[in-house]
Order: structure tokens, then C-alpha cells, then sequence
């Protein structure tokens, strides 16, 4: 069988196409941040990680803007030969100082970031433990190494330490956890992970994607929020989150990252992040902490859209965070809702099979900084009409 016959036997997303309810690929002809113009319409963006809600920060534009006249459009290059900027030195050390390490890397995408971590890190004989609800990035990561990979059923803290007992006390272990969980929004056990890993002797990296910049005193995280920064080995962040930008970075002690820097195949074999890029990254770094009550907003606005939906009779999971999974049940509802919605002028994302099990689809909201009451009020009104019109409440 040849390329194009096995490729033609998928069709699932081809009828849902004729349907009319296709939710995927969607051209967006403008942004105006908390809102976006497609096919001429307006609607709420409520399906963008831009949690700080800095893609269109007046200083933040302007420093994208200065790198991009003075270093070119990209850097035409790896990290390890010719595409490291004095601007990617100077984000790598302002990235240590927030997340309190001794060292930063920084590379192309975050996917990058924990495929090359992950598979260079783990090798034989070694162990890696895995929340079965991880990030992809970290799965496929995984499958790279040549090492043993456990994975424990969501939050099931009693089945990891099952698995660590079981290793020898002498074989490297390593355990990977999101800080956040992009499909549910909830927050891991930061505490209970880190009593585990220092009775068994293992190590601890956090994905901190969708943490960065929302949890912690100063935005750093994951940690920082639980008060046990000096208890993860390495933490991994986005740059296409809460630093409005694309990219990715590693933290931790300097010896692992100067490791990292000659052996991950994801670093030295991809072009090193464009220079307007890491300006970017640099700028909503330095507005982050002169503008503090972005945070603040965001959380307040977070409550809001909880306790509205709550009220309203949707089921959000357990959603401790800007992102909140409403939970429609079967794939066909979870389709016609979002298009109910997307016609009433409110962007949404639609998450189905194999991202989360064939009842529980559903759309994931995540909120910005910039949203306002106003949205909020818009959103809740439209999803209270949607959902009594299909009875999904």
C-alpha cells in the first residue's frame, strides 16, 4: 500500500468537514488580543494562551520591532554555531534570575525543549515516571530514550511511589510532571511529588508551559506557588504562553545544562529562536513585573468565569486555574456546541479523543489578563443560551 492509499483511508475528519462543524485550522484575519476578526465577524478569543495577554503590549511590540531591524528576520543558524545572540544570552540570565537556578537554556519551541531534555537525560538503565495525562511533548520525549518509562494514572500518587519502590535504590530515576495540565487546569501535587522523590532517591522536572507567568508570587511557577523552588532539579517553560512570543527554555543547575547544550539533538540540529522573537520574551518579562496587577486580573476574572459556568450547571472538572475544560460528553455535542458558539461570536476550543477518553470531550477556555467584565458577561450569556438550546444544561 502506497502513501496516498494509506493516507486516503483516513476520513473521519473529511466528514466532519461536510458537516459543517469542522473546528480546526481556522484562518484568523486579525487580532486585536481579547478579540479576533474571522470571515469579517468579530468574536471573543477565549481559546489563546496569551494568559498575560501581551501579544499587542504597546513596549513589548516596540522591543519585537528594534531586534527586528538590528539582527534580521531570523538567525539562519543553531544555537550551537551561529544563531546565538547576545539577546538569547541576556533572556537565558534574566530566566535564571526569575526561576532562582543557577542556569537557563533556551531553545526553539517548547516541544523541543522536553523532547531534547527528556531523551538526552534518560539513558539506559535509567527509569522515567510520567503522569498518563502529561503534555505530548513530554510522551513523545519519552519515546526517545533507552531507558525504562513508567506512567501512573492521573494524580495517582499512590501508583508512583508503587513504581519507585519497585526500581533498585541504585538505578537513576526521574520524574516528569506538567505543573499545570493543559486539558483539565488543574495544578499538580507539587508537595506530595517532592516527599516522594526525596524518599526514593529520584529527581524531579517540572512543566511549568502553562505556569509560568500565572502561579507564584512572582509568576515563576509551579514551584514558586508551593513554596519548594529548591526542590525541582529542572524546570521547563514556553515562551508561546505568557511571554506572547514562540520558544522554549530548561532551568536548573549549570553542570545539566552545560550538558544539555552539547548533547540535545533538538538544540544543536534546529535554528535558534528569531530574533524579534526573544526580544519579545525579554519585554514581557520586564512587564511582568512592573505591571503585577495583570496577574491579579486575570485570577479575578478566572474566579468569575469559574463560578459563572458553575452556576450556569456545566461540569468544569476540577479547574484551579485560566484554563477551564467544560465538559460536553460526546464528540458529536462537543461539535455542534462549539459551532453554536462560534456563530454566537465566542472562540472556543474543541478537544476530543485521543487527548481526553470519547465521553469526556469538551471545550477548554483559557482567559487573558486583558479580557474584561464585559467579556466575561458576553461568554457565560452565550454559553447559557448554547447549552439550554442543544440541552447540554
Amino acid at each position: 500500500m502506497g502513501l496516498i492509499e494509506k493516507c486516503s483511508r483516513y476520513t473521519r475528519a473529511r466528514e466532519v468537514q461536510a458537516s459543517g462543524f469542522y473546528p480546526y485550522f481556522i484562518p484568523i484575519e486579525a487580532s486585536h488580543d481579547t478579540e479576533v476578526v474571522i470571515g469579517g465577524k468579530t468574536k471573543i478569543m477565549v481559546g489563546s494562551n496569551n494568559y498575560m495577554g501581551l501579544t499587542h503590549h504597546p513596549y513589548v511590540l516596540e522591543r519585537a520591532k528594534e531586534a527586528l531591524y538590528r539582527y534580521g528576520t531570523g538567525c539562519t543558524g543553531s544555537r550551537f554555531l551561529n544563531g546565538t545572540l547576545d539577546l538569547h544570552v541576556e533572556l537565558e540570565e534574566k530566566l535564571a534570575e526569575l526561576m532562582g537556578t543557577e542556569s537557563a537554556l533556551v531553545f526553539s519551541t517548547g516541544y523541543q525543549t522536553n523532547l531534547g531534555v527528556i531523551s538526552t537525560l534518560v539513558g539506559r538503565g535509567d527509569h522515567l515516571f510520567l503522569d498518563k495525562l502529561n503534555h505530548a511533548s513530554i510522551v513523545d520525549g519519552a519515546s526517545l530514550v533507552y531507558g525504562t518509562v513508567h506512567r501512573y494514572a492521573h494524580g495517582d500518587l499512590r501508583a508512583l511511589e508503587r513504581q519507585l519502590q519497585a526500581v533498585p535504590d541504585t538505578a537513576h530515576k526521574l520524574v516528569v510532571t506538567d505543573g499545570v495540565f493543559s486539558m483539565e487546569g488543574d495544578i499538580a501535587d507539587l508537595p506530595s511529588i517532592v516527599a516522594l522523590t526525596e524518599k526514593y532517591g529520584a529527581e524531579l522536572m517540572v512543566d511549568d508551559a502553562h505556569s509560568i507567568g500565572v502561579l507564584g508570587p512572582d509568576g515563576a511557577g509551579t514551584a514558586a506557588h508551593f513554596g519548594l523552588s529548591d526542590k525541582v532539579l529542572l524546570t521547563m517553560g514556553t515562551f508561546s504562553k505568557s511571554f506572547a512570543s514562540i520558544g522554549g527554555f530548561v532551568a536548573g543547575p549549570e553542570v545539566i545544562l552545560h550538558y544539555l547544550r552539547h548533547h540535545a539533538r533538538s538544540l544543536i540540529f534546529s535554528a535558534s529562536m528569531p530574533p524579534a522573537s526573544v526580544a519579545t520574551v525579554l519585554a514581557a518579562l520586564e512587564v511582568m513585573k512592573r505591571e503585577p496587577e495583570r496577574r491579579d486580573n486575570l485570577w479575578r476574572l478566572t474566579h468569575r468565569m469559574q463560578e459563572g459556568l458553575k452556576s450556569l450547571g456545566f461540569d468544569i472538572g476540577h479547574s484551579e486555574t485560566p484554563i477551564i475544560p467544560v465538559v460536553i460528553g460526546e464528540m458529536e455535542d462537543t461539535f455542534v456546541m462549539w459551532k453554536a458558539l462560534f456563530d454566537a461570536g465566542v472562540f472556543t476550543n474543541p478537544v476530543m479523543p485521543p487527548a481526553v477518553p470519547e465521553s469526556q470531550c469538551r471545550l477548554r477556555i483559557s482567559l487573558m489578563a486583558t479580557h474584561t467584565d464585559d467579556h466575561i458577561d458576553a461568554v457565560l450569556e452565550a454559553f447559557a443560551t448554547v447549552g439550554r438550546a442543544i440541552a447540554v444544561i
